[in-house]
């Protein structure tokens, strides 16, 4: 049998493959990293999101190879069933999968405005309305699922596919000092930032040593 593969690109730049990375932890599929250096053209375009890249996140698994972080997430959910990456109650996995879909294909200004920076902190930084109406509607994303499913997490007691496909979101709102006024959400981006698998990934973020200057914010 081949071996596990999942391969990315930055861990202080890259949300997609930051997503594929926790999605894949989630299922508890054991994999082996394979990382595109930084400063390869598909992965850079894919961070300045200049083109979509079939390079970073790619799952490869058992002979099968899959790109895409929904394609990924769909997949996994197959493979690895009783990990809940999807709720069981057919109406929430409909919603689960319309929000993830939602990140997937929109948020443009929100994700060009506050580009993932992991080592990076801009106290102060200015956000303009358009990503600031972003901003608002995840949150509004976030009430409604915490609400209606009681949380700790997006739909209940499991950490799922929207809790991956959410968390880089929780990362730029601490990078650009976004102050999230909500306590329901407030507390919920607490507990994503204190999962061990994303503080491993930062603490990894943190040892890379290229950087990408049109994604450090200028002032």
């Amino acid at each position: 049998m081949s071996k596990t593969t999942l391969t990315l690109s930055s861990k202080n730049y890259s949300s997609w493959s930051l997503r594929g990375w926790l999605l894949a932890r989630f299922a508890g599929l054991p994999f082996e990293e394979v990382m595109v250096p930084a400063d390869d053209p598909n992965a850079k375009a894919e961070m300045l999101l200049l083109a979509p890249s079939i390079l970073v996140p790619c799952l490869q698994h058992n002979g099968i190879r899959v790109w895409d972080t929904l394609a990924i997430a769909e997949y996994l959910h197959e493979v690895k069933p009783k990990a809940g990456l999807l709720p069981a109650d057919r109406a929430a996995r409909a919603h689960c999968r319309a929000i993830c879909g939602e990140m997937h294909s929109g948020f443009v200004s929100l994700r060009s405005a506050l580009p993932m920076n992991l080592k990076g902190h801009f106290p102060g930084f200015k956000v303009w309305s358009r990503a600031q109406a972003d901003i608002q509607h995840v949150l509004e994303i976030w009430r409604s699922c915490l609400d209606t499913y009681g949380g700790p997490w997006l739909f209940g007691a499991d950490r799922g596919m929207a809790d991956a496909m959410y968390a880089p979101v929780v990362t730029r709102l601490k990078t650009y000092d976004v102050r999230v006024e909500d306590p329901v959400c407030a507390a919920y981006c607490e507990r994503v930032l204190a999962m061990s698998e994303l503080q491993e990934w930062t603490a990894a973020a943190q040892q890379e040593p290229d950087e990408i200057d049109e994604l450090e914010a200028e002032f």
